[in-house]
């Protein structure tokens, strides 16, 4: 063999096994978080870099069908011009002053929110864990005010979710979440959802509230049932306690009605609101009736960044669409179309157990323990959609989807599915 073909035969033994080709912009992501980033999630391979509508781009190009909507914060859909163009606005006018000084749109935030919750004041801060630790914190200071100074536990549901600061945290019904910092602050209870008999028992001369989530989310779409809150409202009627509604997830219309506690025809002393509230912009609130908010007075209780001009600008902006285009009524439309095709879905592969949920607020109870593999099948495919555990399909899409994006989602489901179980 001559000398020149052995040399480059040489050559080709000491290359490399692998190649040297500069990494994705996915790898390149996760690389850096790893090196860089505390590692508190357990992220999924992707990101996304653009979106419009239900739809999601990745850095890559690829492009995917959102029905999770950031865990029901895009209510509206992403980039929503009607927000986009008020977040640009109010950005290139002024961002931040204050609470020492009155803010316009917080102002005008509080009247539009006074009207939709039926005489309610507001208060507002940057997240549901914030605005649940003001609810928990305005529950007892209203009972001290009151001359009841030993109320000051809060009766909460198991597997419910109120936050991961220490005051929600505390408030949250599993301990999953609570293990290893410990101690919690002391003063909540928890009882099973659903249970009268388990709820009246609870209360003791020492209960200040009732402090519910009329859908819990992230335990996999578990309503109350209406007598259930109906009897929540008649105990802290009979007991003089205050109900709490914690209505992150469930309100803002993703139900049908604004509040989700409304179908149960029942009137809250407390709601907290967050999440979709500024279709992506961080911003919470919490909301008292008169009577409770005045036990809450100048230097009480307050938030740096809570209800400045950039977030309550998005949420005024969202409320408009989500009521002059009447999205309440379209998640409980599509929400319904929705709810017959997973059910027909479900039953034809045999794999449903309980289909849960109201509106476009919808768990899939699967009768085996295939969730977490379907979603990540379906994000392959293109379906943006949430596991709950190993059994709970969870679905919170923006309210302005159509019965023709549930038919594409179907599809890919069902494709998913089939990869899955082939």
């Amino acid at each position: 063999m001559p000398t020149a073909i052995l040399q480059e035969k040489k050559k080709e033994k000491l290359k490399p096994a692998q190649s040297t080709a500069s990494p994705t912009p996915i790898e390149a992501l996760v690389e850096t978080d790893a090196q860089c980033g505390i590692q508190t999630y357990g992220r999924l391979q992707v990101a996304f870099a653009r979106g419009a509508g239900a739809r999601l781009w990745d850095v890559e190009g690829k492009e995917y069908l959102d029905f999770l909507g950031g865990i029901a914060v895009i209510l509206l859909g992403h980039c929503h011009p009607h927000v986009t163009e008020a977040i640009a606005r109010q950005a290139a006018t002024l961002v931040h002053s204050s609470n020492l000084y009155y803010i316009e749109p917080q102002v005008k935030l509080a009247e539009r929110l006074h009207e939709l919750s039926g005489g309610l004041r507001a208060f507002f801060c940057n997240s549901g864990a914030e605005a649940n630790e003001a609810a928990v914190k305005l529950a007892r200071k209203y009972c001290q005010s009151a001359g009841q100074e030993g109320r000051t536990e809060i009766i909460t549901a198991l597997d419910s979710f109120h936050g991961r600061t220490y005051g929600s945290l505390a408030a949250t019904g599993q301990p999953k979440y609570q293990e290893g910092f410990g101690p919690m602050p002391a003063g909540f209870h928890y009882v099973a959802l659903n249970d009268i008999e388990q709820l009246k028992a609870a209360i003791t001369p020492q209960t200040a509230a009732i402090m519910l989530e009329a859908i819990q989310g992230e335990s996999g779409i578990q309503p109350c049932s209406d007598e259930y809150l109906q009897a929540a409202r008649a105990l802290c009627d009979e007991h003089g306690l205050l109900l709490i509604f914690d209505e992150v997830q469930c309100g803002m219309g993703r139900t049908g009605k604004f509040f989700g506690h409304e179908w149960s025809g029942v009137r809250a002393d407390i709601v907290t609101l967050a999440k979709g509230l500024g279709n992506g912009v961080p911003i919470g609130a919490l909301l008292a009736s008169e009577k409770v908010a005045a036990a809450f007075a100048p230097g009480m209780h307050g938030c740096t960044f809570g209800g400045n001009f950039l977030s309550t600008a998005a949420a005024n902006a969202t409320l408009d669409v989500l009521v002059d285009e009447n999205l309440m009524d379209n998640a409980l439309q599509v929400g319904a179309y929705f709810e017959q095709r997973l059910q027909a879905w479900g039953e034809q592969a045999g794999v449903l157990h309980e289909l849960r949920g109201r509106g476009l607020m919808i768990g899939v109870e699967l009768n085996q323990p295939i969730a977490r593999d379907i979603m990540r099948a379906a994000l392959e495919r293109g379906l943006v959609l949430n596991a709950v555990g190993d059994r709970i399909l969870r679905f919170l899409p923006p309210l302005t989807i159509s019965t023709a994006d549930v038919d594409e989602a179907m599809t890919k489901l069902q494709a998913a599915y089939e990869a899955v179980t082939a």
